[in-house]
């Protein structure tokens, strides 16, 4: 079963900011040091993930933002 590469993004998004609640609260430095290393240690597997990931796509430049087209202009004379 393979594993979404979204699911790194979020755990290591958690691990990250935990770590910066933990630093807050004045948690014992080991813990916040072996949560720092473990922190890094999936930040490059997440990177690594993302990069390596088989992801697709018919999309172009020209599709720009698909809630706001490319060819769309704010008029100046509308105030």
């Amino acid at each position: 079963m393979k594993i979404p590469v979204m699911f790194y993004v979020a755990l290591t998004t958690f691990i990250l900011v935990l770590l910066t609640v933990m630093v807050s609260m004045n948690i014992a430095f080991s813990w916040v040091f072996y949560t720092m290393c473990l922190g890094q240690a999936f930040l490059l597997i997440m990177v690594y993930k993302v990069l390596k990931d088989r992801y697709s796509t018919d999309k172009t430049f020209d599709h720009f933002y698909e809630d706001r087209p490319i060819n769309y202009r704010k008029n100046n004379n509308d105030s």
